[in-house]
């Protein structure tokens, strides 16, 4: 709880709203890299978007069963 509490608050918030359970250290390794490139909170918060929407899309996809080669 302790990682979470020292997190920025827009991060925080971002945090509550999440589909996916994601871990303080997680979310602070991508919004560190995104601050550290230059871009803004929001812009940052938009990384972290793009990454949750990737992750869910992977989990969703549909499993292709393997050819038989008869």
């Amino acid at each position: 709880m302790a990682a979470y509490d020292r997190l920025p608050s827009p991060l925080r918030a971002w945090l509550r709203q999440a589909q996916l359970p994601w871990s303080p250290q997680s979310c602070q390794r991508i919004w560190t890299a995104a601050r550290r490139a230059g871009l803004a909170e929001a812009e940052a918060l938009r990384r972290l978007d793009a990454a949750e929407a990737k992750t869910l899309a992977r989990s969703r996809a549909p499993l292709v069963p393997p050819t038989a080669n008869c």
